[in-house]
């Protein structure tokens, strides 16, 4: 059995609108770290994220989507996350597989494209505090924007129950 095509942003903002849930997108030139986006915050107002794709030593995944200039203590994180083990970053390989993204254009958005749940999202704290939480629509040359309680009822309908966790420092 083959494993189904990533969606696309035009997906992603189809499912978004049967959800009832308005956003807004903002195109523009690749971004592939949180330094190379800073240029955009004064034309995309809200929490901005930063998203790390994680793996136990029992090959349970994880994604944490954190303010973008949150610090999260890898060393520790695995115990508020409830990993079986430290955690380190997963390969791009299982990335795609599981999210349908490349390094560079992870998002929160990923999680329409894990079907079979393998990834358990976190959603830090003080991220879901702004009203407004921008992501990657799936490919980094885009931002699209969200209210925080809209990302709750995306995650909730992609089959994950998103945890809302105190990960950052």
């Amino acid at each position: 059995m083959s494993k189904a095509e990533p969606k696309t942003a035009e997906d992603l903002f189809r499912f978004l609108d049967e959800l009832g849930i308005e956003h807004r997108t903002t195109r523009h030139a690749p971004v592939f770290t949180v330094a190379e986006s800073v240029a955009l915050r004064d034309e995309i107002p809200g929490g901005h994220t930063k998203n790390l794709f994680l793996k136990d030593k029992k090959d349970n995944y994880f994604l944490l989507t954190v303010e973008e200039h949150a610090t999260v203590d890898l060393k520790a994180v695995h115990q508020i996350i409830g990993a079986a083990s430290k955690v380190s970053f997963g390969r791009s390989e299982k990335l795609m597989e599981y999210l349908g993204v490349i390094p560079g254009a992870v998002t929160a958005f990923g999680a329409i494209n894990d079907t079979e749940g393998k990834v358990k999202i976190i959603l830090d704290e003080t991220l879901m505090a702004f009203d407004t939480i921008n992501c990657h629509p799936l490919s980094n040359d885009q931002t699209t924007s969200i209210a925080s309680k809209d990302m709750l009822r995306f995650m909730e309908a992609t089959g994950h129950e998103p945890l809302v966790l105190k990960v950052t420092a």
